[in-house]
């Protein structure tokens, strides 16, 4: 099947392939979006059938949160965190889904759409959190009707430069092809590298937590500081003796601890990647120790 047989199928069944294309990519799947969007936009009939595209993607992008929405709510942090295991870098995508959506409330669920990687893991956020669902239904199609409403709208007032941007394509597939490669692979090398220095920024020492138990015992027990995100606390209650803080706020927390006194970092992320970015920020800001707890 060549181009032309391509674009006269999406033209035909337009609105169940924008559908299934949107419910496909914002389940979770690596399926892109965006560039069946606009090219549905630019082979819209009328009006109306370019509306019938807007309303299919907002119902299958409200379908795909609230199933993430409820899986949230039922499972609570460990979706998040499930998640969060396939990315390339999982230690800060918990910690920086958490932040942003602490920081956005509601409006983090209309701009989900436009972060890279936000969108599926921001309804299982608001489910843990216990978000209303009316809320969060009418944020979620707000965001969806925004995301879709540009792309749709990009490829029918531009439905001109899109059709001869398909007709070059159609002529040089194979550098076309080779370009997308190349951008591939030097986002890949540069996400790899991240989680090399990320490697090497985890190989300061640990403290187990059979240890943390024996030095809470002694006379002068270290300092705890719980880097969980409000969605894991208020899942399993706070850490008795133990100071909450953020990593974005992480010394304004800790500036009245004497220097001396040894301190211990503790997240439930993988890799136990923030509390291995805040001890490494304690030890820059002049504290002699602070460890990680592992695990």
């Amino acid at each position: 099947m060549d181009l032309a047989q391509i674009t006269d199928s999406l033209q035909r069944d337009a609105v169940w392939v924008v559908f299934l294309n949107v419910l496909a990519q914002q389940a979770g799947l690596p399926v892109p979006a965006v560039p069946t969007l606009l090219l549905a936009g630019s082979l819209a009939l009328s009006s109306t059938q370019l509306g019938q595209m807007l309303a299919a993607a907002i119902v299958a992008s409200v379908i795909a949160d609230w199933l993430w929405y409820r899986a949230g709510r039922v499972y609570g942090y460990r979706v998040l965190a499930g998640l969060c295991k396939l990315s390339i870098n999982p230690g800060s995508c918990v910690s920086q889904t958490e932040s942003r959506f602490i920081r956005w409330g509601l409006g983090s669920l209309v701009v989900a759409k436009f972060v890279p990687g936000f969108s599926t893991v921001a309804p299982p956020i608001a489910g843990a959190l216990r978000m209303r669902l009316p809320g969060f239904v009418l944020a979620a199609a707000t965001g969806a009707g925004l995301w879709a409403g540009l792309a749709l709208g990009a490829g029918w007032l531009l439905r001109s430069e899109v059709h001869q941007a398909i007709g070059v394509l159609d002529r040089h597939a194979g550098s076309a092809l080779l370009a997308v490669a190349i951008v591939l692979a030097v986002w890949l090398s540069w996400k790899l590298w991240q989680k090399y220095r990320f490697r090497q920024l985890a190989a300061l020492p640990h403290i187990t937590p059979a240890e943390l138990l024996a030095a809470m015992e002694t006379p002068h027990p270290p300092l705890v500081l719980d880097l969980r995100g409000q969605a894991m606390v208020a899942e399993t209650g706070p850490l008795p003796g133990a100071t909450r803080a953020e990593l974005d706020t992480l010394l304004d927390a800790v500036g009245h601890w004497p220097r001396h006194q040894p301190i211990v970092t503790l997240c439930n992320c993988p890799e136990d990647a923030s509390a291995i970015q805040a001890a490494h920020r304690l030890l820059k800001a002049g504290y002699l120790s602070a460890r990680p707890l592992r695990g």
